[in-house]
C-alpha cells in the first residue's frame, strides 16, 4: 500500500480520512498526538514536512500538503470523480470556490479565535471584530446550504467534506440554534458510514 496519511489527532486531517473512506481507496495511517500542554503537533511531523502540520499525505513517496490540494489530488488520482461536479459546469466553479473557502476565508477568523483565547483580557480590543467575522462567515455558509442538505448539487461533494470542519467549529462553539442548517449538515455528515469508519480509524476528534 503506497498511500499514507500523516494524521494528527483532533485535526483537519480527519476530513482526509473521511474522503478516502468515501472513495474506497486503500491507505495507511501514520498517527501523531498533540502535546497535552500546548495542543501543538509533535516535532516528528517536521520530519515529514518543514511546517510540521497535518494533513500530509505520501503517495508513492511524493509528499503532498494543504487540505484543498490533497482533496483535489485524491479525487483526481484515487477514484473520487463522483465527488466532483462535471468540469466546465457552473457547479464545478462553485465547487472550487467552496473547496478553497473552507481553508481560506473560513479558517482565518476561526484560527484568530483559537489563538486569542489564550490571551484572556488582552484580546478584548479585537474580540468584537473576530466575533463579527465568525458570524459573517457562518451566516454565509448557512445561507448556501441547499434544501437537500448539500452546498452544491444533490449529493455529497468533496467541497461538502472540506466544509464539514468549519461547520463543526460553529456547532462546537454553541451556534447550532443560530445556524440550524449548518447543524443539520454536520449531523448528516456524522451519520454517514464512511465518516463513522474514518472516526473509528482516526481516533480522538473533538468529542465526536
Amino acid at each position: 500500500m503506497s498511500l499514507i496519511v500523516h494524521h494528527l489527532n483532533n485535526s483537519r486531517s480527519q476530513r482526509i480520512l473521511w474522503l478516502l473512506e468515501e472513495i474506497g481507496a486503500p491507505y495507511e495511517i501514520q498517527f501523531y498526538d498533540r502535546d497535552p500542554a500546548t495542543n501543538l503537533a509533535p516535532p516528528e511531523l517536521i520530519a515529514v514536512h518543514p511546517l510540521g502540520k497535518s494533513p500530509v499525505i505520501e503517495d508513492d513517496g511524493r509528499v503532498i500538503t494543504e487540505s484543498g490540494a490533497i482533496t483535489e489530488y485524491l479525487c483526481e488520482r484515487h477514484g473520487g470523480g463522483a465527488l466532483v461536479p462535471e468540469r466546465g459546469s457552473d457547479d464545478h466553479i462553485s465547487h472550487l470556490e467552496w473547496l478553497h473557502f473552507a481553508e481560506g476565508s473560513a479558517m482565518t477568523p476561526i484560527l484568530l479565535r483559537i489563538y486569542t483565547a489564550r490571551l484572556g483580557e488582552a484580546a478584548a480590543p479585537i474580540e468584537p471584530r473576530i466575533s463579527q467575522q465568525l458570524d459573517s462567515h457562518f451566516a454565509y455558509m448557512e445561507s448556501r446550504v441547499g434544501e437537500n442538505g448539500h452546498f452544491i448539487g444533490d449529493s455529497l461533494s468533496a467541497a461538502d467534506i472540506m466544509l464539514s470542519f468549519p461547520a463543526e467549529i460553529a456547532i462546537m462553539q454553541g451556534m447550532a440554534p443560530r445556524y440550524p442548517k449548518l447543524a443539520a449538515f454536520v449531523n448528516a455528515c456524522h451519520v454517514r458510514p464512511a465518516w463513522q469508519r474514518a472516526r473509528e480509524k482516526g481516533g480522538a476528534y473533538y468529542g465526536y
